[in-house]
């Protein structure tokens, strides 16, 4: 049969590999089973908890119990960085991490501070900011005094004493390896990856002696390969590499353009993955390919972007995969790790990987085979209008069960009603849009969608032991409107700063700062990236060069660009750059001197005009409500136990309203005392749920945000609930601080 035909999943089962052969000399250590060990709180990431201490009678009892703050963000300087780390507990000792990237221990019990590790302590060291989500937990099972803890910062993977927060000088360079190592070298490349901005913003996984890691990378031109790598946890040497852009003779080489790897990146798991140590597989997600929203250089289906992939955990070698979104034009990753679950099917107790996606489907697939236990459809999509050199793949897959937990596509009827002048607001930009399937081309025009911003989001899911799967999710509608990249603004040279900003920027913020303000719906879209069209009223040069240096948040460090280059964008955003002589230049690129003379990084021809959410004249979401909802699905079954408004704007709620939802960055914990723990959402409030009914039975005021994922364990006795608030999702108010909660 015809490869493009097949059904995009594979199998390579060996004999004797899925009993895997465990190496005589590594002992595993056995950890307390009320710890929380691991990010997503076992291999599986299940974000389950066998603790039955907080329970639905007395969880209304809860208090705080203690806080510990960081200190990062105290003073206005330090202002704007976030923490979305699910710290992990060993011991009797909690591992977190600051919203400045420094990694910290302190007593589970009280928060009292033990040690911390600054990656910037020496002043050579230049900072790199970006979400850290977790942190790895390694331990010599035959000498219980070689104990380390694994994080990444900026390009950098460390390897800190767990009991000094030293670093351990036999990993890598004087405890550091770089993350650009196994990414390729120039002469297979064409570039030199150790140019480019590389990060990890979800930790990776422990196999034996060996640390798997997915990596984050830009989603521009500028995107190094998101190749899947395994590191000695001894001495950081690397270990395995899968190519998820296959090179030349590799499976799968052929579903994309024979230069493809040369040119374009991503295809990364950035999400985070899950070990079965008992089969020796690893299961990781992969995102989709550079440059989002645009394929042109990359005809096919794209093999192994948006892919659930089973790797040898030993060797990295493919054991399975399947494709969610062939030749992905809508930027939709897999946007959260596996979970490995078993349900009962068919009469049968099967072990299983369920997949959450940012549109709504939850794929679920028996973890030997990858064959999916619910019929998988490939449904015909639209392929035109696409813009010129695109071919949209014409099928996609579409799992018959669950039903997907968000909407698929927008229609009149979901126009918001929140008041008559909201609703006759939206309904003209409505009526004056582009819009219908959630696949349809990205074009020039502009059009309305689901699913492009989540969905499912990094926070991922939990799941309990009879099958139910708790998932998390925002309905949030958006405008993608795609740019020829080489046309000159208004007839007129683009100076060498707008080029660079064009190039490097404008996918986020939009060429003008605002997004596109030429059609109706446009100008009912808000950026959900800052608005740098008066930046220099906020921040002056200093600042932004420091920001773009360093990266923040989701925003990226551009560090791999020449300060020649950077110092160009800060004159266009201050307006403060000279005008060019005539407008003759066609091509807007302008590249770094890095890569001066290759064909990296790549300038696609369309490029969208920033990232943006339809919403109405008061900025609300332009729909009807659920905005954020909580859902809990049986995989047993396939069917739907209950769905649950998740948050609420408090002035919404006076108004008469009932609770929306609110868009929602987090991830639950589900327990054995019936309790589901869940924060994420904007209106800065932990809640606890009856997991059986989803009805909502204690909630606590954070002191910010807790845009990330709670934890719980036993420490003297105590069961505590932890939440990292961090609190500036969005440009909401600052946080720095850990908190717990225990029974009185």
């Amino acid at each position: 049969m015809n490869f493009f035909l097949k059904s995009c999943f594979g199998t390579l089962i060996l004999g004797g590999f899925l009993s895997a052969n465990w190496n005589s000399n590594v002992v595993k250590p056995q950890l307390p089973a009320d710890d929380w060990p691991t990010y997503g709180g076992n291999n599986a990431g299940n974000r389950y908890s066998k603790l039955t201490q907080i329970n639905t009678q007395n969880v209304k009892n809860l208090t705080l119990a203690w806080t510990y703050d960081t200190g990062d963000n105290n003073t206005p300087g330090q202002r704007g960085m976030d923490i979305q780390c699910q710290p992990i507990v060993i011991k009797g000792v909690l591992y977190g991490t600051s919203p400045r990237m420094k990694l910290f221990a302190v007593n589970a019990a009280t928060g009292k501070q033990l040690w911390q590790f600054d990656p910037f302590a020496n002043p050579e060291k230049k900072p790199r900011f970006h979400p850290v989500r977790g942190v790895v937990y390694w331990e010599d099972g035959a000498d219980s005094r070689d104990k380390r803890i694994l994080y990444s910062v900026g390009s950098s993977l460390y390897a800190v004493n767990a009991e000094t927060g030293k670093p351990i000088e036999s990993f890598g360079k004087n405890g550091e390896v770089d993350l650009h190592e196994g990414l390729g070298d120039k002469e297979t490349l064409g570039y030199d990856v150790n140019n480019f901005s590389i990060r990890v913003t979800t930790p990776g996984v422990i196999y034996k002696d060996l640390l798997i890691t997915g990596s984050a990378v830009n989603e521009g031109g500028d995107a190094p390969p998101g190749y899947i790598r395994a590191f000695n946890v001894r001495t950081g040497k690397l270990a395995w590499v899968f190519h998820t852009i296959p090179l030349p003779g590799e499976y799968g080489y052929e579903t994309w353009a024979k230069d493809s790897y040369k040119k374009l990146g991503g295809a990364n798991c950035w999400a985070g993955m899950v070990i079965d140590e008992k089969r020796g597989m690893v299961y990781a997600g992969t995102g989709s390919p550079s440059v989002d929203f645009y394929g042109g250089a990359r005809p096919g289906q794209n093999l192994f972007a948006n892919c659930v992939i089973a790797l040898n955990a030993e060797t990295g070698k493919r054991v399975w995969h399947f494709q969610t979104i062939h030749h992905d034009l809508w930027d939709r990753d897999l946007p959260c790790p596996p979970n490995l679950i078993t349900v009962k099917h068919n009469g049968k107790m099967v072990d299983a990987v369920a997949q959450a996606t940012k549109d709504g489907y939850v794929f679920v697939f028996d973890r030997d085979t990858g064959k999916p236990l619910f019929p998988v459809n490939e449904v015909k999509v639209p392929t035109s209008p696409a813009l010129p050199g695109e071919k949209p793949w014409p099928t996609q897959p579409v799992p018959t069960k669950p039903a997907p937990f968000v909407r698929q596509e927008l229609t009149e009827n979901e126009i918001t009603t929140r008041t008559p002048e909201a609703h006759k607001y939206v309904l003209e930009r409505f009526q004056d849009s582009r819009k219908g399937s959630k696949y349809m081309p990205p074009s020039e025009e502009g059009t309305l969608y689901y699913g492009f911003g989540g969905g499912a989001e990094w926070g991922g899911n939990a799941a309990d032991p009879e099958g139910i799967l708790y998932q998390n999710a925002n309905t949030m509608l958006w405008w993608l409107k795609m740019r020829d990249s080489r046309m000159q603004e208004k007839n007129v040279a683009m100076t060498r700063g707008s080029s660079l900003f064009n190039t490097n920027c404008s996918v986020c913020h939009a060429m003008n700062g605002k997004g596109s303000a030429d059609t109706k719906a446009s100008a009912s879209a808000t950026q959900a990236y800052p608005d740098l069209t008066d930046v220099g009223k906020r921040l002056d040069r200093e600042q932004i060069s420091t920001l773009l240096a360093t990266g923040r948040g989701r925003m990226p460090s551009f560090g791999h660009l020449s300060k020649e280059d950077r110092d160009a964008i800060i004159n266009f955003l201050l307006k403060t750059e000279a005008k060019p002589a005539a407008p003759d230049i066609h091509s807007s690129v302008v590249t770094s001197p890095v890569a001066k003379g290759a064909d990296f990084p790549y300038m696609p021809p369309y490029l969208n005009n920033g990232n943006t959410q339809f919403r109405d004249q008061d900025n609300y979401p332009a729909i009807k409500p659920p905005w954020g909802t909580l859902n809990a699905i049986n995989l047993n079954t396939g069917e739907y136990l209950w769905q649950v408004p998740l948050g609420e704007f408090p002035e919404l709620t006076k108004q008469g309203l009932a609770p929306t939802g609110t868009e929602n960055h987090g991830g639950p914990i589900v327990t054995a005392g019936g309790l589901l723990f869940i924060a994420a959402t904007y209106d800065e409030k932990l809640r606890a749920f009856d997991k059986k009914t989803g009805k909502v039975v204690w909630e606590y005021k954070l002191p910010a945000g807790g845009f990330a994922t709670p934890i719980t364990y036993m420490a003297n006795g105590k069961q505590y609930i932890v939440i990292a608030a961090g609190g500036t999702r969005y440009g909401l108010k600052p946080g720095g601080s850990y908190v717990a909660f225990a029974l009185p």
